[in-house]
């Protein structure tokens, strides 16, 4: 019996330790699933760059994922180039509608060459009850005089916008005011934000903006993607599936709304041309978009294939290029817009090339495990085309809003 009784006890202790022994298993299991992983250990869905040999993490729960956004993996620096560029350019476009364009004052001309469609006879009349409240010039009444004399030969762009009166009226006051004293300079800034605010809304009508913001609206949609994307992927396949979609996505909209400002204002003056160039770009835009949707376009073995679509659909650019550069050979702006815009394309074809190739870690597989591997260089060249296409739309506006037709 007490043999009996003896193994009945050890029976259940010797139970007890082999669930103590599972269960610490399980926590073993646990904790290497949540750490960083070998190539090799990878599903085959998560498999896309062999020379990237370690520091993967795989299967993640969803929190994990959202915190590994602050360690090190090899998808850190993926996810901070392009979350750093969507908040540069959200700054960017913040600022686009929100500060004036400074001008040069050398490139304007006289304000009656700036005036045309608008109601001369109310504004003859409002300034001149305006200019006698104004501070008092040792030469105020013979500028009232030569304002008033102007209003019979004024010759005028149909469009103007407040912040360029503001500088056109510095350009037709007379040349003596500039070597005034520092007072009168004061009271002639003063001045002439009076009459600006009096002009200006009798004749503004700024050029639209849509085209532009319509850029950077894909900029930033394409950097918050591709950013998700990176940080999201490792949570599951399915998750995976959808995330690797919406980056294709953000890539063929940052492409097809880059045509929009070189192609609405190039040909805002040439309806026919301006509605041929986008109704193409986003046609094509759209068709990308629809077959990076096939599950086989995911593939590894198709990434140069999904390079050369990408890089075609911005090369096809260059036909409105030139087409502007016949139109317009005479015209400054049109060659530094170009200058921008091959720039753009140096920036974007290099990224293009960099990310299909595989360099540099091609080379040396598992040197650029963290840093420095073809995907992250891809991100920061990216983000150089978007910005120098940024600044080349801010020349266009300049050059619509000075010359309009």
């Amino acid at each position: 019996m007490a043999a009996v009784e003896e193994a009945e006890v050890e029976g259940p202790m010797l139970g007890e330790e082999e669930e103590e022994e599972e269960k610490k298993g399980k926590q073993g299991k646990k904790g290497k699933r949540y750490g960083l992983v070998e190539y090799r250990a990878l599903p085959a869905y998560m498999r896309d760059n062999e020379y990237i040999l370690r520091h993967y993490r795989c299967e993640w729960p969803l929190p994990q994922v959202l915190l590994s956004a602050f360690s090190i993996h090899n998808e850190t620096l993926n996810v901070w180039t392009h979350l750093i560029g969507f908040f540069i350019f959200l700054a960017l476009t913040i600022y686009t509608a929100t500060k004036v364009p400074s001008v040069d004052l050398q490139s304007l001309q006289h304000l009656p060459e700036m005036l045309r469609n608008a109601d001369l006879h109310k504004i003859q009349a409002e300034l001149a009850a305006c200019l006698p409240s104004l501070p008092n010039f040792s030469d105020l009444q013979k500028m009232t005089d030569d304002l008033r004399t102007s209003w019979n030969s004024i010759d005028v762009l149909p469009s103007v916008s407040r912040w360029r009166l503001l500088e056109l009226l510095s350009s037709c006051l007379p040349h003596r005011f500039t070597h005034s004293n520092e007072t009168n300079l004061s009271a002639l800034e003063n001045m002439k934000d009076d009459v600006a605010n009096l002009l200006a809304p009798h004749f503004i009508r700024p050029i639209s903006r849509w085209p532009f913001f319509a850029f950077l609206g894909g900029a930033m949609f394409c950097l918050l993607a591709s950013s998700t994307c990176h940080l999201l992927s490792c949570h599951s396949r399915r998750l995976a599936y959808v995330m690797l979609r919406l980056d294709y996505a953000g890539i063929a909209a940052l492409i097809a709304t880059s045509f929009y400002p070189p192609v609405y204002y190039s040909f805002m003056c040439h309806p026919f041309f301006c509605n041929l160039y986008l109704s193409c770009i986003t046609i094509l835009g759209v068709a990308t978009i629809a077959f990076s949707l096939l599950p086989v376009f995911q593939n590894p073995e198709f990434r140069v294939i999904r390079a050369c679509l990408f890089f075609g659909m911005g090369a096809s650019g260059v036909i409105p290029v030139f087409h502007k550069l016949i139109l317009f050979w005479d015209q400054p702006e049109a060659l530094h817009t170009t200058g921008y815009e091959i720039l753009m394309g140096l920036f974007y074809g290099i990224g293009a090339l960099v990310y299909a190739t595989r360099v540099p870690e091609r080379w040396m597989p598992g040197k650029f495990d963290i840093a420095g591997h073809s995907h992250q260089l891809f991100h920061v060249l990216v983000v150089a085309g978007a910005y120098t296409h940024y600044n080349a739309g801010l020349l266009y506006l300049q050059w619509r809003d000075q010359r309009g037709c």
